[in-house]
Parts: structure tokens; sequence; C-alpha cells
């Protein structure tokens, strides 16, 4: 039997993320990784995680925490994270939340309940690959999107009807996006929600990032922009797209979409499709760290991680050769580096692992049509100090070399 000739067509467009492979070098003691975008385990709430557990199981919660759950996710959670929206310009109530098992989940799930075969999904150019993966398995057309105003809505939609569908969404991560580190304007945000309303369509606000601000002044999502405009969540177009993998820890697998109820009741029975509800017990100990410290871990990894950003930023200004560029995000995970257009970042990581010894991302796997190929990322929230000086240095030694050799 070959397996090839009865999977759904959807199974051809199916492609290992380069990032899951690239962790696989953490394993390595001789690898320098600059590859995932990994909270330092140092800064994950430990102490706390392990009362909160403790506790779980020294109370009469025990038996609710160990058995099946609502689909929509624990109450006291979503009550919490309605409140935190709150503060965000976000006002809504619990119904207005369902939680996913980490915000890629909910990726997966909006890709299913928008995109039909050849309709468009409008990202940046890059974008977050695993965005690219969750809705790539619906058989989607992905189209550049501009904030800047250089394209007008019946371009999208010219464009998306050639392709044989219709646009249903633009997806964004507005706040130190994976993977360029950039943080959309005000302006931006509210360009990008004329845009949506002029093609009638939805706005995914992926805000992984969103609590890691190191710089500046906070703007408010899009999602808040959205409730200003239409004066209630319930009329508004955009799905805010949150997780505690960044700030509290990722290997709980606890995020959260918000937005109407309208689209949360369908998302609701997308889960129950799926798996149910997400871990119990992982939802009740996440809401009780959360309550008694949540503000008090993000100074802590706040600190921790601008300390490592200007680190790096100086290692760049020491080690790399002219002609490499780079960008200063203002908070977030990652530095985007732009490369001489002649240097392809994937020869360049081959080269790296085996000369020097130092991991990082091709920038041409966040770009949906395989350009961007002069392009890296590079993460500096797992290495600390001497390793970032370390890793660096080597990075500029082998820009040095093969500039020399290319020119």
């Amino acid at each position: 039997m070959n397996w090839e000739d009865i999977f759904a067509s959807r199974a051809s467009r199916l492609r290992a993320s380069e990032i899951r492979e690239l962790l696989k070098l953490l394993d390595q003691p001789d690898i320098i990784s600059f590859a995932g975008g990994i909270p330092d385990p140092k800064l994950f709430p430990a102490d706390e995680m392990q009362s909160a557990f403790s506790e779980i199981f020294s109370s009469d919660i025990q038996d609710a925490a160990l058995q099946y759950s609502v689909s929509e996710g624990y109450a006291p959670l979503r009550a919490w994270i309605a409140g935190q929206m709150g503060k965000l310009g976000i006002p809504c109530d619990i119904d207005n939340i369902l939680i996913s098992s980490g915000s890629q989940q909910a990726l997966d799930y909006i890709g299913k309940l928008f995109l039909s075969p050849n309709d468009t999904a409008l990202v940046k150019w890059p974008t977050y690959l695993g965005a690219l993966g969750a809705f790539n398995a619906y058989e989607p057309h992905f189209d550049r999107l501009s904030d800047n105003g250089n394209r007008t809505p019946k371009s999208y939609q010219d464009a998306a009807e050639q392709a044989g569908g219709n646009v249903k969404f633009a997806y964004l991560s507005v706040d130190f996006a994976n993977p360029t580190g950039e943080t959309m304007t005000l302006d931006a945000r509210e360009r990008m929600l004329n845009m949506s309303e002029a093609l009638d369509i939805a706005i995914i606000e992926d805000a992984a990032y969103q609590a890691l601000r190191y710089d500046g002044d906070a703007i408010p999502p899009i999602l808040a922009l959205d409730i200003k405009r239409a004066g209630d969540i319930e009329k508004t177009r955009t799905l805010y797209c949150g997780t505690f993998s960044k700030t509290l820890a990722p290997g709980l697998r606890v995020g959260w979409v918000c937005g109407a109820k309208t689209v949360i009741s369908r998302l609701v029975l997308m889960k129950q499709a799926s798996d149910l509800h997400s871990s119990t017990i992982n939802q009740i100990a996440i809401t009780d760290v959360a309550e008694k410290g949540f503000e008090a871990q993000i100074t802590k990894i706040r600190k921790a991680y601008k300390a490592r950003r200007d680190h790096m930023l100086k290692a760049l200004e020491t080690h790399m050769p002219d002609g490499v560029r780079w960008n200063r995000p203002e908070g977030g995970m990652f530095i985007w580096i732009t490369l001489p257009e002649h240097i392809d970042g994937a020869d360049l990581l081959e080269k790296s692992l085996k000369t020097q010894k130092v991991a990082f991302v091709p920038g041409q796997a966040f770009f949906a049509d395989k350009s961007g190929t002069n392009t890296i990322r590079l993460s500096f929230s797992l290495p600390d100090a001497p390793t970032i000086d370390e890793g660096i240095k080597r990075l500029g030694i082998l820009l040095r070399e093969t500039l020399e050799m290319t020119n």
C-alpha cells in the first residue's frame, strides 16, 4: 500500500518547521544557538509553579483539576485574562475568551474557520513561520500585506479572485514581531483597520510578545482601536491571540483568543471536535501564578531580556563587517539581520554549523514566496552575555571570510 496515494490533497502542503528542526541543535553542547525564540528556563517562575501544583493536590480542587472540563476554558483564568484585556483597552467578559493549547492552536483553528481552498490570507513579507504552517494546511493563497498604504483594497481583492477565492483575513504580529522584531506604528494600525473595513475582512492580531516591551511607549492593540471605532467588542472584526508561553512557561501550553462572541462560539465548537479542552490542571496552576505575581514576573523577564538585547546589539556593532544591517527592536526576542544581496542565509548557516558552531534561522523560511534569501534571524532570549559575545564574534569572522571570498 502506498500511503501517499490516499492522503488528502492538503497533506502535500505540510512542511517541517525549520525552527523546530534547528531546536534539536540545543542538545549539542558545542553549538551556540541564536535559533529558537526560547524563553530562558532560569527565568521561569518555578517556585511559584511548584507551590501552585502543591496547592492543587492539597485542596478540594484536586478532583476538578484532574477531570474533564469545559471547552471554553477554566472560568477563573478566563476572568483574569478578561481583566488584563481591559487594562489594554479591550473591555470584555469571559465569554469573549477561549483558552487554547498555546496560541499556535488558536492559529490553526482560525485557519480552519476562515480559509477555504484558494482563499487569500494577507501576511507580511516576512511573517511568523508558525502562522504560515497553520494556515497552509487549509490550502490558501498568500498575498503580501502592506501597512504603508501603497496598495489599494481593490488590488488585494482582484488578486484573490484571480487565485480563485476571496480575501478572508490579514494576519499581523504588531508588537516586536517574529521574526523581525518590528512594531507597527499607531498610524499603521489605523490604516490596517481602514483597509480591513474596505475589504470587509477579519484581522488576526498575534500578541505573543506584547508584554515584552523594553523601550518606548505602549501602543494600543488593534482590537482596542477596533472597539473604539465600533463601540463594542461584539461589533469588531479583530481577533486577539495571546499566550503565556513567553511570560510564564511554554511547556504548559496555555494561550487564548479574545474576540466577538459570534466568532469565539465557533472556535469553541472546533475545540470540542479537536482536543475537547486544554489541560485543566495547567490552567488552574497558570491562574494561581498569574493572580499572585504576573506583574512581578513581567518586570523580571523584561529586565533580563532587555540586557541581552542591548548586549547583542553592542556585539553586532563590534563584530559585524560593513554591508551587514540590523534593526533595533523595542522589545521581544529577535534581531533581524539583512546581509549583502549575494549572501544566502541558508548557505551561511551550513558553513556556520561546520566551522563556527553557531546556529541561527535563515530568513527565507519566513517569506511565503520564499524570497528574503539574504536575511537571517537571531534570538537573544536564551544565551547569556559571554555566549552572545562569542557567538556574534564567530559570526562576524565567518561573514568577513565570506565577503572576502565573494568580492
